[in-house]
């Protein structure tokens, strides 16, 4: 359920996030809530856990898993070999 929320901003940072918002299609009221959300969702994170982890990061999620006997040194190592033959 929507509700409606007012706020004092600076009419300067108001109107770049208005174009900012409208250069992304979407409107200032979604990406203020999704910040919110983020806020929120790392504050949950941070007492669950114990670390933040930045949504940047968790946006890089592959699901790919790697063997706990994967040998990262010796795979580089094979990478260059390979690479500069």
């Amino acid at each position: 359920m929507d509700a409606k929320l007012t706020l004092k901003l600076d009419k300067v940072v108001i109107e770049k996030a208005k174009k900012y918002a409208a250069s992304h299609k979407r409107s200032l009221s979604r990406m203020i809530e999704a910040y919110l959300k983020t806020l929120i969702e790392n504050e949950k994170t941070r007492s669950d856990e114990g670390i933040e982890i930045s949504p940047f990061v968790k946006s890089l999620k592959t699901g790919v898993k790697i063997p706990a006997d994967y040998d990262y040194k010796k795979a580089y190592g094979d990478y260059l070999s390979e690479k500069y033959k």
